[in-house]
């Protein structure tokens, strides 16, 4: 199948996955991350929900939260990464993040934020591979757990300013297909197979207990154009069967159902 892509190694074509480990493979002697498959590791095991908040006053605890965003800016600024020598750079830089969470556990969308984990950056085909070859596959992961991937400097949340205008599409999974579709839309994301300019956000699986969900994100929901043409090339790049239910929802939509349902909770006791 001929590929649109500038990219050929990032095609979503029935040879990607094999011109991908092939680079992989050529790379095997330079050294990876060495903090990577520690850091993985402990999200493997990471099921608490909720993060217990030390006790003091709101002023100390205000004055904290502002010295931590400080921090976490500058910490992205300095270590903002680049593709290494002879790398085949990415159009855009990406994270790896993951989170879990107890069903049934009150959220917030505080608690939502604080219970994401940062896995990684990368800016080329062979960094992605050494995150990726080392990341468990949503297959195999338990409870209820999320995987992340969205261009560096876009939190994978709804009231991000990349994200609240925007929307995503939605396609419930029977169990078993998570790990293959997850590939194929990364590969397709990475490879800038959809088309749209910088309208791409990132894109999410998320493993439930009965199904697992795959989603897409964008930047402008009310943009028809863009929305469809996302929808085709999801079509496509997943090979998805025609009467195949996709569902678009707007992140404004997906606010109000939220706090729509907590106030529910809240009015009857329930948090």
């Amino acid at each position: 199948m001929a590929c649109a892509s500038t990219k050929p190694l990032l095609c979503a074509s029935p040879s990607l996955a094999a011109g991908f480990r092939r680079l992989w493979s050529d790379s095997e002697k330079t050294p990876i991350y060495k903090i990577m498959n520690n850091k993985f590791d402990a999200l493997k095991d990471d099921d608490s929900g909720d993060h217990d908040q030390d006790q003091g006053s709101p002023k100390d605890g205000e004055k904290e939260k502002n010295e931590d965003e400080e921090k976490e800016q500058n910490t992205s600024k300095k270590k903002m990464v680049v593709p290494g020598a002879g790398e085949h750079p990415l159009q855009y830089n990406y994270t790896f993040w993951y989170s879990r969470r107890t069903p049934g556990r009150p959220a917030s969308t505080q608690s939502y934020e604080q219970n994401i984990k940062q896995i990684g950056s990368f800016a080329s085909v062979e960094q992605f591979w050494r995150f990726y070859s080392h990341m468990i596959r949503p297959g195999d992961l338990t409870g209820h757990s999320d995987f992340h991937l969205f261009k560096e400097g876009i939190k994978p949340m709804w009231e991000d300013d990349a994200n609240k205008m925007g929307g995503k599409w939605i396609i419930r999974l029977r169990k078993g297909l998570a790990s293959r579709c997850w590939e194929n839309l990364i590969l397709a994301m990475l490879g800038e197979q959809f088309m749209v300019g910088e309208e791409i956000c990132g894109a999410v699986v998320s493993v439930r207990f009965q199904e697992d969900i795959i989603s897409i994100w964008n930047k402008t929901a009310s943009d028809q154009g863009t929305t469809s043409r996302i929808r085709d090339t999801l079509r496509r790049v997943l090979n998805l069967p025609p009467n195949t239910i996709m569902e678009y929802k707007t992140h404004t939509d997906s606010i109000k159902a939220w706090e729509d349902f907590h106030g529910l909770v809240n009015a009857s006791g329930g948090r």
